[in-house]
């Protein structure tokens, strides 16, 4: 019997809005060092102050599956969800389990955490692979880093914010898997230790020459040796890399053709930790045509490595926005004091309002779960009123049926702002705090926090879509909170 080909069924991206320009960062460190202003040139993607590894994940993997308006029902058939980052918010939290309810996946679903090094996001690729190979039906890979790097660090201007999501299957195949290849080396390029928040960098010709140069033709040569793929048949090589050229010497040393590298977008997006591989994956499979193979390989203690053959069907699987559409949503950032603020490399005053307790009720975020990770409401079967939060009588003057409502979800309803207010008293880590009430077509309103806001560019009647977002922090205790937020359609 005929083994069913397996590989992507779809993949997405996401980049935040922010773009920090790298010449108003070395500005700002050049009284310190000089030298530092060849490095500013471009810009590197900025998270917002409330987005992290998870809810960039969470946006990567809608951008993978656009166009679900009930994903309770349209995403009940994943099987698993493989979460690769290495700056997850909880240490002893399964933090897939927060991207899964985010994403209304089912609850009878297999879920990992996969870090420890920068080639995760490749490991969970070709784990999810192994596992739809075993018989699951579908298994989904969502990765996601916003790393930290100490002010005027050469990691600051070189690293980037985003994610990426890639679904495996069997049916509807847009890009095949044909083979992959794994070395496991404990090269130490780079680590944090557990109670640090910086990596710690040895030299860099010891990476380059020791490192990528060694271990990296190794992994490529064997995987391409294994699946009896000529070098000269790949179309598309993928290999993060801050060392620049590098990755098209590592090309041409096995055999591929440099021009075959794919533009590891340095200059406009920075390196995104785990997920860089797969957001260049995604950028390449947005290009790719039927026949072509794409070779994407991950360097981390080690080095993971696989190739892909894009099918007929690629034509029939884009993303939502795609790395090309996030790239070009985009606003430039060049206060260099904010981007200190927004990753805590810096302590700001946040006056008395601000001194609260955080304290998050556990029992009621368990009960509530799928109101406050998944934004589901309820709609009376009786009469169709929509509604959030969900209660057990209809809101709807002419109907008020008891327990009559089924779980509906909001998060991928279209809104717009009815009233809100730019609130400079309330503390806010961006001031003014906005926020307003949102109504839906379908029917339901709340009042809800407004995110990635320009001030004065926000009306009533402003068309928005609900993002899960950061909502506070619990600093005692060391405790993140997540909630859906109205964020502005650009």
């Amino acid at each position: 019997m005929t083994q069913p080909s397996v590989g992507i069924t779809a993949f997405g991206a996401y980049l935040p809005r922010l773009r920090l320009q790298r010449k108003a960062m070395a500005l700002a460190n050049a009284w310190a060092n000089p030298g530092i202003m060849g490095q500013g040139k471009g810009e590197r993607t900025m998270a917002n102050w409330d987005e992290d590894a998870v809810t960039m994940a969470v946006e990567a993997v809608r951008d993978a599956l656009p166009g679900k308006t009930d994903p309770i029902a349209d995403r009940r058939g994943i099987a698993a969800l493989y979460f690769a980052s290495t700056t997850m918010p909880f240490a002893d939290r399964q933090n897939a389990g927060i991207v899964a309810a985010a994403l209304s996946l089912p609850e009878e679903i297999h879920t990992a955490d996969v870090t420890g090094s920068q080639r995760a996001g490749v490991s969970a690729l070709i784990a999810a692979v192994e596992k739809v190979k075993a018989g699951a039906k579908n298994a989904l890979i969502a990765s996601g880093d916003r790393r930290k790097a100490r002010a005027g660090s050469t990691q600051e201007f070189q690293f980037g914010d985003g994610a990426a999501a890639v679904l495996i299957g069997s049916e509807n195949v847009a890009a095949r898997f044909v083979g992959s290849h794994s070395l496991s080396v404990d090269f130490i390029d780079h680590f944090r230790g557990e109670s640090e928040e910086f990596d710690y960098n040895w030299e860099e010709r010891w990476i380059r020459d020791e490192g990528y140069s060694r271990i990296v033709p190794r992994a490529v040569k064997g995987l391409l040796e294994k699946t009896g793929v000529a070098a000269g048949a790949i179309d598309h090589f993928i290999l993060p890399c801050t060392f620049a050229k590098l990755d098209q010497q590592l090309a041409t040393k096995c055999g591929i053709d440099a021009a075959k590298v794919r533009d590891n977008l340095a200059g406009t997006v920075g390196e995104c930790g785990t997920a860089h591989a797969l957001v260049m994956l995604a950028h390449a499979l947005e290009d790719a045509k039927p026949g072509q193979k794409i070779l994407i390989a991950a360097f981390g203690q080690g080095c993971d490595a696989a190739i892909f053959e894009v099918t007929d069907a690629i034509e029939k699987v884009r993303p939502h926005r795609g790395v090309k559409g996030w790239l070009s949503r985009r606003k430039e950032e060049t206060n260099y004091m904010k981007w200190l603020a927004f990753n805590g490399l810096v302590e700001m005053e946040k006056g008395a309002r601000a001194e609260k307790d955080n304290k998050t009720a556990l029992s009621v975020t368990y009960r509530k779960r799928d109101m406050l990770f998944g934004l589901v409401g309820g709609k009376c079967e009786k009469c169709g009123t929509a509604q959030f939060p969900r209660t057990r009588i209809c809101v709807n003057p002419n109907c008020r049926a008891v327990d009559e409502q089924k779980p509906f979800s909001f998060a991928e309803l279209k809104g717009k702002i009815l009233s809100w207010s730019a609130d400079y008293l309330t503390y806010s880590q961006d001031p003014p705090s906005h926020y307003g009430m949102v109504t839906f077509e379908e029917g339901g309103r709340f009042l809800s926090d407004i995110t990635d806001v320009d001030i004065g560019t926000i009306d009533s009647g402003t068309n928005v879509r609900m993002v899960f977002r950061v909502k506070d922090f619990d600093d005692r205790r060391g405790f993140k909170r997540y909630f859906w937020k109205a964020a502005p359609i650009y």
